[in-house]
């Protein structure tokens, strides 16, 4: 199928650009005019391939990547968003669409992922680990929103918090793509047994509590 390869060819691509600007936003100096070029272009790119990823879902039927394909786009935009708008403060009908959209997804990753494993197939773990994650983004969400946040600077940490992730997405999607030598359910969650701690530490570094913003 002449447009399924068109659109894989672009998927892998821009998934390509977005590992390469995503591990420069990671390593260089944040906050600078650089800092935000690049952010830019990894949003922008990751976004396409995300949306591309849902095609290419329905064209060659495959569950498991349509939802990782919202999961991924939901990290970006809510990332993207909460940047922009200083979430906590600025919450729009959009916000809480995407929290509703995103709980089905999650919900959808556990069941699977309970199915799997009652077949005995060990991949289950990966889904309900994914489903898991989404349900602390979803949770973290509706506190944000409601204004129950602690932090003065959620908008920020949140944002570190999801552009990392979505990192992590294409991360994991490369890893798995070439693996040769790891057992699948170690590929797929390499990625983010690495990472997530660092998003820990980030995050920690950068929060202010409202507490001590006060304060100041």
């Amino acid at each position: 199928m002449i447009f399924f390869d068109l659109l894989l060819y672009i998927h892998v691509v821009l998934g390509t650009i977005s590992l390469v600007i995503g591990t420069c936003i990671i390593i260089l100096k944040k906050g600078n005019a650089r800092h935000k070029l690049l952010g830019k272009i990894f949003f922008s790119c990751m976004l396409i391939s995300g949306i591309i990823s849902l095609a290419l879902s329905m064209l060659h039927p495959n569950h498991f990547l349509f939802a990782i394909g919202v999961f991924t786009i939901y990290m970006l935009l809510t990332g993207k968003r909460y940047l922009k708008n200083s979430l906590g403060k600025t919450v729009h009908t959009f916000d809480w669409f995407l929290v509703f959209i995103m709980a089905i997804f999650s919900s959808f990753l556990f069941i699977l992922g309970m199915q799997l494993l009652l077949a005995h197939k060990t991949f289950g773990v990966v889904l309900i680990v994914f489903g898991a994650i989404s349900a602390m983004f979803i949770y973290s969400d509706v506190r944000n929103y409601r204004g129950l946040s602690p932090l003065a600077n959620v908008g920020l940490v949140t944002h570190i918090q999801r552009m990392t992730g979505s990192y992590i997405a294409s991360l994991t999607a490369f890893l798995v793509v070439n693996n040769t030598y790891l057992p699948g359910v170690i590929a797929w969650l390499l990625p983010s047994g690495v990472l997530v701690p660092f998003i820990f530490i980030w995050s920690r570094k950068k929060a202010r509590l409202k507490k001590e913003s006060k304060e100041q």
